[in-house]
């Protein structure tokens, strides 16, 4: 999705300048990296705010229209009022397509209801990631990944070593590390019967052949029902 915002140059800065600014409806905010000085800018608070909304506005590859001139940056952060529905600032950082960068992308679960652990076994699926930092060119930045968890049974987890990863895109771990980002597990009140029963569904439905398979070879036909007499 190619999303693209307008900002304008800020010539007056300070604690006062930002002040007026945000009366007059605008927030101000900065644009640095590459081999370009940082630049002060100034944006429409509504379109922001509105912007700011959406997940894509997060981890995505933005052009920033600064004054005719087109650059393609990244959201590094932004400062809400306390209280109000107010930015108050926001940075942006300029990207070269030959360049990694660093970004922390949404995890996007799916398939938690048809899960052995949650459908047979009455487990709950827990997300203990929410996002992933990631390294990638920035041709290569996925607006998010997904987790797949129609596999997971209770007790088991996904850990990041276990995600589909797009092309080109590497998770930043250290030396070692591979974290859970989900997991199942049983709620508490469940009983060892209620658990004992959920595996033994799980086990059976994953052992059942398919419906209308031939029988096995050498497997014995099954007996024909006895024929009724007739009644006299």
């Amino acid at each position: 999705m190619k999303i693209e915002f307008i900002a304008n140059k800020r010539e007056l800065q300070g604690t006062g300048a930002s002040r007026r600014l945000r009366r007059a409806g605008k927030v101000p905010g900065i644009v640095y990296g590459g081999e370009v000085t940082a630049q002060p800018i100034e944006l429409d608070h509504n379109a922001l705010f509105h912007s700011l909304k959406q997940e894509s506005f997060h981890a995505s590859i933005l052009t920033m229209n600064l004054e005719g001139q087109k650059h393609q940056v990244l959201l590094r952060d932004y400062q809400m009022h306390a209280f109000r529905p107010l930015v108050l600032h926001i940075d942006f950082q300029r990207v070269s397509a030959d360049k990694k960068i660093h970004m922390k992308v949404p995890l996007h679960f799916i398939n938690a209801d048809i899960a052995p652990g949650v459908k047979l076994q009455g487990g709950v699926a827990s997300h203990v990631l929410n996002e992933l930092n990631i390294t990638c060119l920035p041709a290569d930045l996925p607006e998010f990944i997904e987790v797949d968890l129609k596999d997971v049974s209770v007790g088991h987890s996904v850990h990041v070593k276990d995600l589909n990863l797009p092309k080109g895109v590497e998770a930043v771990l250290h030396r070692g590390e591979n974290p859970v980002v989900a997991t199942i597990t049983v709620p508490r009140g469940t009983t060892d019967a209620e658990l004992a029963a959920g595996e033994e569904a799980a086990a059976t439905t994953a052992a059942a052949p398919a419906a209308g398979a031939a029988p096995a070879a050498g497997a014995a036909a099954p007996a024909a029902a006895p024929a009724k007499s007739e009644k006299k």
